[in-house]
């Protein structure tokens, strides 16, 4: 019984509101959320553009204005995730792996 306490002060210090752990917290999370997500955003921009199956000009316009909903649904998970870690490492990965990919092919992005 005596754990359970020590262990329920133990998370109360680490998570309280005022400490400058809490606002480290929310700083990164903040940051994931603005930086990941242009990040995520921009790469699903590029990657769009490349598979539409559009006119050039219409894929641009169509992969721009999806950009905006992924930056969005980046920025929900930033602040939904259980820790700032979890937060950065997904929109990071997926990011990274579109963009690879984009630049893999970038000649088929000047296709008319």
């Amino acid at each position: 019984m005596r754990t359970a306490t020590t262990s329920a002060a133990a998370v109360a210090r680490r998570a309280r509101p005022g400490g400058w752990r809490y606002r480290g917290a929310v700083i990164a999370r903040v940051l994931a959320a603005m930086a990941g997500g242009y990040y995520l955003a921009h790469a699903t921009t590029a990657f769009l553009t490349l598979v539409l199956p559009f006119a050039r000009v219409d894929r641009v316009i169509a992969a721009s204005l999806l950009s905006f909903a992924v930056w969005c649904a980046a920025a929900i998970h930033a602040f939904a995730a259980r820790s700032a870690w979890r937060a950065w490492w997904l929109p990071t990965l997926v990011a990274t792996v579109l963009l690879g990919v984009s630049m893999l092919f970038h000649d088929a992005a000047r296709r008319p």
